[in-house]
């Protein structure tokens, strides 16, 4: 009796322990065979360089190609969906933006949801918005814009890359936090907003920190502030709006994700190497160059990152009644 309990349980214990041991295998295993990692903007922009240079230390590390796929349209939910419906296998990779956060509630018929349906991976960098206004614009600082802005109701436009775009919530949440009155004006993409601004067409715009550094530099354009809780590496002296408006708080960032259900310990083995990327001097110097910040985090850090801030721009949306283009 004692030998055939004792077999019981040993053989008990060995099938509680399968699933664990199966997860190290999957993990062990992988990859072993080409990765992609989808991204949702054209090639040559900021977003697809972070993906190539992730890509590239990934496949010397764990020798597989881990391939670049853009996949760019409709505020990159088509890249989104391509990877959240793929296999959850670890060998589609999306390396997300905040437009992940806004869209969640800008459009009311998506085919996935982005809390509910990812496997979050890990964060890889996170970047400032500035709030930049032209040279001759009368104010130079965000305590003067905002007096300004309450002296001159409705006479202060603000541009941004698109309706509900990071930007343009960006530019909501100022608003609406200090109290002023501007008038909105979408474009087709950043750079036209931007091309406007320099000539004096507009007023003020919060742009991504990498494509006004040298026109600020050049005093093409006069920063104001930045928009993240602290100030900025690539702009020191410039000091953060929640100087001048407590509690306002606007960043940008880039993280990987695979679709739900992926296993344990892929997500882990994909983390560590991400991890170890967002520590590589190279990668630093790229991602320090384009305005952005290297910032690595746990699984569970980017959970609470992607509620969290769903959540925040859901109410700036509703509140302001955004609607997509």
């Amino acid at each position: 009796m004692d030998l055939s309990r004792r077999a019981i349980l040993q053989c008990a214990a060995g099938i509680t322990a399968l699933p664990t041991l199966s997860q190290m295998a999957w993990g062990q295993a992988y990859p072993n065979r080409p990765v992609r990692i989808v991204v949702g903007f054209p090639a040559g922009g900021g977003v697809d360089l972070i993906a190539r240079l992730v890509g590239q230390f990934l496949s010397e590390r764990l020798g597989q190609p881990f391939i670049t796929e853009n996949r760019p349209g409709a505020a990159a939910t088509i890249a989104t969906e391509a990877v959240l419906k793929a296999p959850p296998d670890g060998y589609s990779l999306l390396l997300f933006t905040s437009s992940a956060f806004t869209s969640a509630t800008l459009y009311d018929k998506l085919n996935f949801n982005f809390v509910r349906d990812t496997a979050p991976v890990s964060l890889i960098a996170h970047s400032p918005l500035v709030m930049v206004v032209h040279p001759s614009f009368p104010a130079t600082s965000v305590r003067e814009f905002i007096a300004h802005a309450k002296a001159h109701p409705g006479d202060i436009n603000f541009g941004s890359s698109g309706n509900g775009s990071s930007i343009h919530v960006s530019g909501e949440l100022f608003r609406t936090m200090a109290g002023i009155n501007m008038v909105h004006v979408p474009y087709r993409g950043a750079a036209p907003a931007l091309i406007d601004l320099l000539a004096g067409r507009m007023q003020v715009m919060f742009v991504g920190a990498g494509g006004a550094v040298e026109y600020i530099r050049t005093g093409k354009l006069r920063a104001l502030a930045v928009t993240t809780a602290s100030r900025s590496e690539v702009l020191p002296g410039v000091p953060t709006v929640g100087e001048f408006v407590p509690g306002y708080e606007a960043s940008l960032w880039n993280g990987f994700v695979a679709a739900k259900g992926t296993p344990p310990g892929i997500v882990e083995r994909l983390n560590n190497q991400i991890r170890a990327a967002a520590a590589d001097p190279n990668i630093k110097a790229h991602l320090i160059d384009e305005g952005s910040t290297p910032y690595a985090s746990s699984p569970a850090e980017l959970e609470g990152l992607i509620a969290q801030e769903t959540e925040k721009w859901r109410k700036v949306i509703q509140a302001s009644n955004i609607k997509p283009e």
